[in-house]
């Protein structure tokens, strides 16, 4: 047995279920908007989360972001109504393994359309 499966045993005996991977692990499956400090913000559907790190699949990196909704600003924009047209993106990788401090910001399903078929950009 491991030290995360002893952790998480001990945690369930004592009642406390709430652990940092258990919190992290509910964005599984979902899409979400990532920033950290070395990765910027990036867009992509989450494999795996705790509270080492994070791992993204389809994972596109937004350069410079605009909310479609005008009326919003930063990255939480982008999550609720999508792309603004002179946003500027990565093209999708396959996964990508975020592993510092991270928050997660879950998008909307109008926001994950836009996103997903905004085209991407050259780096210049």
């Amino acid at each position: 047995m491991n030290i995360d499966d002893l952790a998480r045993e001990l945690s369930e005996l004592f009642g406390n279920k709430q652990t940092s991977s258990n919190f992290a692990s509910r964005y599984v499956g979902k899409y979400v908007i990532v920033r950290s400090v070395t990765e910027g913000v990036n867009f992509g559907e989450v494999v795996q989360a705790d509270e080492t790190g994070i791992i993204l699949k389809n994972c596109i990196r937004l350069w410079r972001h605009r909310p479609l909704d005008k009326n919003s600003c930063w990255y939480e924009g982008v999550a609720n109504s999508g792309l603004a047209i002179d946003s500027q993106i990565s093209v999708s990788v396959e996964e990508k393994a975020i592993i510092e401090k991270y928050s997660i910001t879950l998008c909307t399903d109008v926001a994950v359309k836009s996103i997903k078929e905004h085209t991407p950009n050259a780096q210049s």
